[in-house]
């Protein structure tokens, strides 16, 4: 028979004398069960009629599946038994939904890792407008905006989002070049789906608005990988000649600008000049003609003179011979310097 061991000094009891004692305890109370009976019902009473919600949740309190209420956060209390249930979202928080890739949980003091295996790759592989495949990984943010909607409004709301958001990903894509999409198109791509998305989930009634839409990474498919860097490759050092040819053009072009309206300038102000100075002559031709009809002999001798001083001025010397004298001719040499004797010699 089975013994309990009671505390030192004590004897000791089997199992069936404990229960004896106990039913004995039990029939000294009158209406001892009812009383337990009572006491479990408080408890379980107290146990489900209330409720916590945290800081960035909120609950839905349903009666019979009716939606009844909405319960911040803090404790609330809510009828016993099932009669009302509560549903958590978590309507303060960021949410995200992950294509192509699923983040590896973080170890502390590491950097975060990333799951890009085969069977993502269904999600993330897609055709572009011309007819090339690419892989796109992206994420989408949003926020629960109406959790009634979010909850009843459509069967699976997580799926739906993310069934609209890839269908919707994939059109956007497929209306763009494979190049565009890898290089300058990515935030324009990002913009339409994010705007379509929404435009969507909106028609839909399912209670979420986006924060972001956003390509991780978009690359070619690994066994195109080295075409396409070729590719690449080939096309930068075509934008780096046209750069480069550019930045000659844009130092060459305003250089001969420049010297074209140098010359164009020198030009004016050459015809110009030319214009006065042809001006000027007729109108001193002018005032000498009127002096002439005056008085022509003076003027015409006032001519003469003015023109010999003007053409004896420039020489250097003048030798002047006199026809009449037969024996020796003599030469009188005027210089404007200093005056030699006059010399003679025999013809």
């Amino acid at each position: 028979m089975t013994e309990w061991n009671q505390p030192p000094g004590g004897s000791a009891l089997t199992l069936e004398e404990m229960i004896e004692n106990v039913r004995q305890q039990f029939k000294r109370f009158k209406g001892g069960p009812l009383l337990i009976l009572a006491i479990v019902l408080l408890a379980a009473v107290f146990w489900t009629a209330w409720f916590t919600v945290q800081p960035e949740e909120t609950g839905i309190v349903q009666r019979f599946g009716k939606v009844m209420r909405e319960a911040g956060p803090g404790l609330h209390f809510k009828l016993p038994f099932g009669i009302e249930k509560v549903r958590r979202l978590p309507t303060a928080r960021v949410l995200k939904e992950e294509f192509g890739f699923r983040t590896v949980a973080a170890v502390p003091g590491e950097k975060t890792r990333y799951d890009t295996r085969g069977s993502y790759k269904d999600e993330s592989l897609m055709l572009t407008g011309d007819l090339n495949v690419i892989d796109v990984q992206w994420i989408i943010q949003y926020r629960i905006e109406d959790p009634i909607r979010y909850l009843f409004q459509v069967r699976d709301a997580p799926k739906t989002i993310r069934d609209t958001t890839e269908a919707v990903m994939r059109r956007a894509v497929g209306n763009r070049l494979g190049s565009d999409v890898l290089t300058t198109g990515r935030v324009a791509v990002a913009s339409e789906a994010k705007n379509e998305i929404q435009k969507i989930l909106t028609a839909y009634e399912a209670g979420v608005r986006l924060v972001t839409v956003e390509l991780q990474d978009v690359t070619p498919p690994d066994t195109v990988k080295p075409a396409f860097n070729e590719v690449n490759e080939s096309r930068q050092d075509k934008e780096r000649t046209i750069n480069k040819a550019q930045e000659q053009a844009n130092r060459e072009i305003p250089k001969a600008r420049g010297v074209a309206a140098q010359s164009i300038s020198e030009a004016e102000g050459y015809a110009l000049e030319r214009v006065n100075r042809a001006e000027g002559e007729a109108t001193r031709f002018e005032a000498i003609l009127s002096q002439y009809q005056q008085a022509p002999q003076v003027t015409r001798r006032r001519l003469y003179l003015e023109a010999m001083t003007g053409l004896l001025a420039d020489m250097k010397a003048l030798y002047i011979v006199d026809n009449d004298q037969k024996a020796m001719v003599p030469w009188l040499p005027l210089e404007s310097g200093p005056q030699p004797p006059v010399q003679g010699r025999q013809p």
